[in-house]
């Protein structure tokens, strides 16, 4: 026996199960069918595997469970507020929290503190409601992301990095007043997951310096971001997650978290802030849209939650088997031929729609089309990350056109087994065996914002 090749398993054992209930093809084809087909209006009674989100589906650990239970729920001063502050000071290194339901919320308070109409937020790739906020406040949104992020079979090891000559360029352009901060994601989702390494956020504070722009971090997957960093970068291979993740903060101004994610909770997140001026301002503004500056629209005990889910993400062992499950069905894709985003990424494996589907134009949503298919198959459902989730240019009302037309299939933290993950793999193989019989869909319904959770499609005939 080789030794070196011994076989992977959780971190973890099984304390409590949910039970899952598979449907038939018949209810199935009821169920897309009613729903528009989007994957979105599906009744999670109606889903056999959850790969719709890494958001707020989580299984929490006995620690953080036992924490639920000593809630504070004072409406002001909440004693959870100050362990979350504490643990938020001691792994990111900010000086000041502001506590929200979720990432959205603090995407909402910055937006509205530092952008001016007729500002530009140069970003790592839009992520949907982060570019919505800073479009909502007046703001353009512009992509600076290196070319290779566009590019699904391009293996650059950080796919997430800033092309510094692009933003370099805005700032001439527009003039560094009119850029109220650069948005930087890790990892970032809508390009696959991919991280951005230390060395580019480096250049990119450095680039910001010298402008006098602040720089913000979507931190929702830093602790992802981190371990990529640990195994790519070589710099970093002897730091620990939480020297690194605490590294890649010193280099922003502030960030916006959603906890949903890294942070292992089923809601939560928080602004975090070095500026004193902008955390006061953040600090009145959340009482209006969230709740008192000490609970931010959170129960004490999901504060509570939250704050020991981030000693748990910054343990090498758990985002070591988080990752893995991940690269696990990415390479038996890979292995079968099936084109997927490469590198891998940390929360999900996307699917190239485009490629899968080659007979679809953009226009016939193949990455909707897709998703709505595997749900048909076996009852598994995932997400669009392509044209309907780009959405519209603000100006001209024209669909953007991505290069990237991908199906997210996105993992939640602890909560599928391996044999999950088998059945996942032969459900999309048995979809790309008849991939040529698939037909596109046609937008029927068509919300203002954020088209992509609530948009009804039929399909083409």
């Amino acid at each position: 026996m080789d030794l070196k090749k011994r076989s992977w398993a959780e971190p973890f054992k099984i304390k409590m199960v949910e039970p899952l209930r598979m449907t038939s093809r018949e209810e199935r084809v009821i169920a897309i069918s009613e729903s528009g087909y989007n994957t979105f209006l599906l009744k999670s009674k109606d889903v056999y595997i959850d790969l719709l989100t890494d958001s707020g589906t989580n299984a929490m650990s006995q620690d953080q469970w036992a924490g639920m239970m000593i809630g504070d729920e004072s409406y002001a001063g909440s004693e959870n507020f100050y362990n979350l502050e504490k643990n938020v000071q001691k792994f990111y290194g900010y000086k000041y929290l502001i506590p929200t339901h979720q990432g959205r919320g603090a995407e909402n308070i910055i937006s509205k503190i530092l952008i001016k109409n007729g500002d530009y937020v140069p970003g790592n790739m839009y992520f949907t409601t982060t570019r919505l906020h800073q479009e909502l406040s007046g703001a353009t949104f512009v992509d600076v992301i290196i070319d290779d992020a566009h590019d699904s079979q391009n293996l650059n090891p950080f796919k997430g990095n800033v092309d510094l000559k692009k933003l370099d360029s805005l700032i001439n352009k527009v003039g560094a007043e009119k850029i109220p901060y650069i948005s930087v994601a890790a990892t970032v989702n809508m390009a696959g997951g991919q991280p951005i390494a230390i060395s580019n956020l480096r250049e990119v504070r450095k680039l910001a310096s010298k402008n006098k722009i602040k720089v913000l971090l979507d931190a929702t997957r830093a602790i992802e971001n981190a371990y990529f960093i640990k195994i790519r970068e070589e710099e970093f291979k002897n730091k620990s997650l939480a020297e690194i993740l605490k590294e890649m903060c010193s280099y922003t101004d502030g960030c916006t978290m959603s906890g949903k994610k890294d942070l292992l909770v089923n809601i939560g997140g928080f602004l975090a802030l070095n500026d004193f001026e902008i955390f006061e301002e953040a600090r009145n503004m959340v009482v209006i849209y969230e709740g008192l500056h000490t609970y931010g629209g959170l129960a004490g005990r999901d504060m509570e939650a939250m704050s020991r889910g981030i000693d748990e993400a910054v343990s090498e062992d758990h985002m070591k088997a988080r990752i893995g499950q991940v690269e696990y069905v990415g390479n038996k894709l890979i292995e079968l031929e099936i084109p997927i985003v490469q590198p891998i990424g940390g929360h999900a494996v996307f699917l190239d729609a485009k490629k899968f589907l080659p007979h679809l134009n953009q226009l016939q949503f193949p990455a909707q089309t897709l998703a709505a298919e595997l749900y048909l198959e076996s009852g598994i459902r995932a997400m669009e990350r392509g044209i309907v989730s780009a959405g519209r240019n603000k100006d001209t009302g024209e669909n953007f056109l991505p290069k990237l037309e991908l199906v997210r299939l996105t993992f939640p933290r602890r909560v599928y087994t391996q044999a999950h993950c088998d059945v996942l793999v032969e459900s999309i193989y048995e979809v790309y065996q008849r991939r040529n019989e698939v037909k596109g869909l046609k937008m029927v319904y068509e919300p203002k914002y954020l088209r992509f959770f609530q948009a009804r499609f039929e399909p083409i005939l």
